[in-house]
């Protein structure tokens, strides 16, 4: 059975929206948490994906790279008759959804404001250090 590049296209653009959920819901969480003192936040290794995450974007958007989750959409579309789209997957929803077509600088801008926040997040709400590390060091 063969998997269209349509329905595959589809797969990656659910898994970019995923990630893009990922990135916002978990800053939000983290902040929640952290000033509801939820434990689950300061997970190293959920902490660690987030930021790693959010500093991929921003060093994509600062020097100008399509997101290569982008790049695989719009090929999967280009071997169908589906209509691509140009930019960045942020900035085409952005602009389909809100109606609002800002020039690339203003992600960035804002790419990198909620980088800081993130490692406000940091500062304000450290991750755990893992249980190995507090065993050796007692």
């Amino acid at each position: 059975m063969e998997i269209s590049y349509q329905i595959l296209a589809d797969v990656v653009l659910l898994i970019h929206s995923l990630f893009v959920v990922f990135i916002i819901i978990a800053l939000f969480l983290t902040i929640v948490g952290g000033f509801r003192q939820w434990l689950w936040i300061r997970n190293r290794c959920f902490r660690v994906l987030h930021l790693v995450g959010v500093g991929v974007v921003v060093v994509q958007s600062c020097f100008g790279i399509l997101c290569p989750l982008t790049t695989l959409e719009m090929w999967l579309r280009s071997q169908t008759a589906a209509r691509q789209y140009g930019g960045s997957f942020i900035h085409y929803w952005f602009e389909r959804f809100l109606y609002y077509n800002a020039p690339e600088w203003v992600f960035t801008v804002v790419y990198t404001a909620f980088s800081l926040l993130v490692i406000n997040t940091w500062v304000r709400f450290p991750p755990q250090k893992s249980s190995r590390t507090e065993r050796h060091s007692t």
